[in-house]
């Protein structure tokens, strides 16, 4: 079939769901991911023929795009910071917005006594492992480690650290069950859940039904479960003059705020997501 053709039928299968142009961002990262073929190839070549076998992962794709799927779930892989991250049903999908928030965290370090020292940063709920691979990536200094209840999780994170050639010390552990660690950390992150049930409907189809629900959600009764375990946990573990970095539901940054002072923390910040929402926030430990 003529690959042009099959861009006219994801359009005509996916449009009533999806806007057209994110229709066509499936597209092109789908030739890409299987084919290695440009987005501009269509141009340079209207008339490109592929055959069966390289037609049938499209049309997988398109199958699972039609109920929902993430894309990055069906090509099994995401771009994070310019790197290359597995990703699956077993972990969220790298977001923008947490980009930033390592960002954040890697200025912070470069514009303090600790730049080039060798720093222990501890990453909670890790996930993917994007933020502490990414942290371990930018300051190769630094010892970097990273906990997670999920046991996949970490399988998943385990890879990534090896794909991106980093080293982390993973841990398999319930926060809301720990003890706390024998030795001082320079700097705590966490991305914990923090979207609360009630903001369900505000969510895609994509998230709700493929994306892990233990790492999206929390109860409307306690939103702040998680923030309060770490914010108590950083309190103890942190170095004097610590620094304590979250990502946040944009509709919690007051209470986040008032939680982080409860604890003594000081230098408080919040700061907005590329859409303009507050969504991350950083605490001085004293």
């Amino acid at each position: 079939m003529v690959l042009r053709e099959i861009k006219n039928i994801y359009h005509k299968e996916l449009d009533a769901l999806y806007p057209k142009e994110e229709v066509d961002s499936f597209f092109y990262l789908l030739i890409d991911h299987y084919l290695q073929l440009e987005r501009f190839v269509l141009a340079l070549q209207p008339n490109l023929m592929l055959t069966k076998e390289e037609e049938q992962p499209l049309f997988e794709a398109l199958a699972g795009l039609k109920l929902h799927r993430p894309v990055q779930y069906i090509m099994g892989s995401t771009t994070f910071m310019d790197l290359d991250f597995k990703v699956n049903e077993n972990v969220l999908i790298p977001r923008p917005e947490t980009e930033d928030l390592v960002r954040w965290i890697f200025e912070e370090v470069e514009n303090s006594t600790l730049k080039g020292e060798s720093i222990r940063i501890l990453d909670i709920g890790t996930g993917s492992g994007c933020i502490a691979i990414l942290l371990a990536k930018l300051l190769p200094q630094a010892k970097v480690s990273a906990l997670d209840i999920s046991e996949k999780a970490l399988q998943t994170a385990k890879k990534n650290a090896e794909l991106n050639s980093v080293k982390v010390d993973f841990i398999q552990t319930d926060i809301l069950n720990f003890n706390g660690f024998a030795s001082d950390f320079d700097i705590i992150v966490s991305n914990p859940p923090y979207v609360r049930e009630l903001e369900k409907r505000e969510m895609h189809k994509n998230v709700l039904e493929h994306e892990p629900d233990m790492a999206l959600f929390v109860s409307d009764e306690n939103p702040l479960l998680f923030y309060k375990t770490i914010t108590k946990l950083a309190k103890e573990s942190l170095s004097t003059k610590g620094m304590l970095f979250f990502e946040i539901n944009q509709y919690l940054a007051k209470e986040t705020e008032a939680l982080l002072r409860e604890y003594n923390f000081s230098e408080i910040e919040v700061r907005k997501d590329i859409f303009g929402n507050d969504r991350m926030t950083k605490g001085v430990l004293g």
